[in-house]
């Protein structure tokens, strides 16, 4: 559970996203007040319930990328779905409750991940001892068998050339050697399960059947000693870690901590239908089909039921022809709280791509770098960079912050061809240099639209 106060949540975001302030406010009160309610009395902790959220704004805004980071931030367990992928019950496609089957697999694979850290200290110094058993077998192997016991002077030299291989392997030098191992492999047929679009569900349920049903064989293989190490020390972590109290630790998180991105939520309103969204199939059925989702309820998962009721669930949409009031009644009363994202400007382009720590500008830095190529971006450089990004946005689809990718692209798509062929050299891109390479496009309203 995060210990982090709003206004440091806020703060941690603003390395990452620009602007949005008040949409960020929000999302970190709502971490915040899970924090809050842990600390309840337990009568009370149970009544009290997320206040779920509706992100309004345009695309390429910042509204994934607000509850992306935020799960990051507070290692909580995020998944991101598009309401357009599901069906209503009765119609072929994926079922609502899938998205929290997802999720506490989700949470299951990250709790896994935490313990394979805390033991892989441990899992290591077990797996090197493994290693050297292949590299140099202890004595009394099939000798043992026989009444044979190896003499002391045998056990301290076979125990200080040990030592010496340790030495050997962590320093590098025995990455080359191959070592004779079991490495566990399935028997029987390899499945591939084929389904229909929105099934995908019910194949990789008779995947798991069917991985129970074929059981797993060792082969003897000779393998590098890297490689082998890695492999022993999988095993060790495996054996270390508790599984079942995975699955407990997983559960727990994913109801009292998980966090579910519902993007596209305005696509399935059915007001989208009437302006020339589709046919009107299943939209409102869709929208019924959450609401137990949303309130709480029990979902069948192959690690146990998991409850919802304490799940953040957080919608977004352009909202372009529809509005959140075009939501049936009830779905609208789990999305009390709602925010707006606002356009993007071009002081705002500007600061994405200077301000983040993983600013575009700074990306491209580091990537023709790799090259032996040093790029500086002047000021007026990068404000025609954003100049441009807002002409396209307003003359083109509006598609916010992605626009700068294609920008950026452009005008250093030649650059990047070239740059195995220019190590050393370095490259100013000013104002001069991006109208440049953009001069033709911009012209050209017929072309832009195909290349910006």
């Amino acid at each position: 559970m995060s210990i982090l106060t709003p206004r440091e949540i806020v703060s941690e975001l603003d390395k990452f996203i620009v602007g949005q302030e008040d949409a960020k406010r929000m999302v970190a009160v709502a971490i915040r007040n899970r924090w809050r309610r842990q600390r309840l009395p337990a009568e009370l902790r149970d009544e009290v319930s997320p206040k779920n959220i509706i992100m309004i704004g345009p695309t390429g805004v910042g509204k994934t990328e607000i509850a992306r980071r935020l799960a990051k931030l507070c290692g909580s367990p995020f998944i991101k779905v598009e309401a357009t992928k599901y069906t209503e019950v009765g119609y072929v496609g994926r079922d609502v409750e899938s998205m929290v089957r997802d999720l506490m697999e989700i949470s299951v694979n990250l709790v896994l991940e935490e313990e394979r850290r805390k033991v892989s200290a441990k899992a290591k110094s077990r797996a090197e001892d493994r290693l050297l058993d292949l590299l140099l077998p202890k004595p009394g192997g099939q000798s043992a068998h026989m009444g044979y016991s190896p003499s002391t002077a045998d056990s301290h030299e076979n125990n200080s050339t040990r030592e010496k291989l340790r030495q050997l392997w962590r320093e590098g030098n025995l990455n080359d050697r191959d070592v004779e191992m079991d490495v566990e492999v399935q028997s029987g047929p390899q499945i591939e399960m084929l389904t229909m679009p929105g099934m995908e569900d019910m194949g990789s349920q008779f995947k798991d059947i069917f991985s129970k049903i074929l059981p797993s064989q060792h082969k003897r293989r000779r393998i590098k000693v890297p490689e082998a190490f890695e492999l022993l020390a999988q095993e060790e972590a495996e054996r270390l870690i508790d599984q079942d109290q995975v699955v407990i630790l997983a559960r727990e998180r994913a109801e009292q901590t998980g966090i579910i991105f519902i993007d596209e939520l305005d696509k399935i309103t059915s007001n989208q239908a009437k302006q020339g969204g589709g046919i009107d199939v299943s939209r409102e059925g869709v929208q019924r089909d959450l609401l137990p989702i949303v309130e709480g309820s029990s979902v069948k998962t192959k690690y146990g039921m998991i409850r919802t009721d304490h799940i953040l669930f957080i919608a977004a949409g352009a909202f372009h022809y529809s509005k959140p009031s075009d939501l049936i009644p009830e779905l609208q009363g789990r999305f009390p709280l709602r925010t707006e994202l606002m356009p993007l400007s071009k002081e705002d382009f500007i600061r994405i791509l200077t301000e983040p720590d993983n600013a575009l500008t700074k990306q491209y830095v580091a990537l023709l770098g790799t090259e032996g190529v040093t790029i500086n971006f002047t000021e007026d450089g990068v404000s025609e960079i954003a100049a441009i990004a807002e002409y396209a946005n307003q003359e083109l689809e509006n598609i916010g912050a992605r626009r700068l990718y294609t920008v950026l692209e452009k005008i250093l798509s030649e650059l990047s061809f070239a740059a195995p062929d220019r190590s050393g050299a370095t490259v100013t891109i000013d104002k001069n240099y991006v109208t440049a390479n953009l001069g033709d496009t911009l012209q050209s309203k017929d072309l832009s639209r195909y290349i910006l």
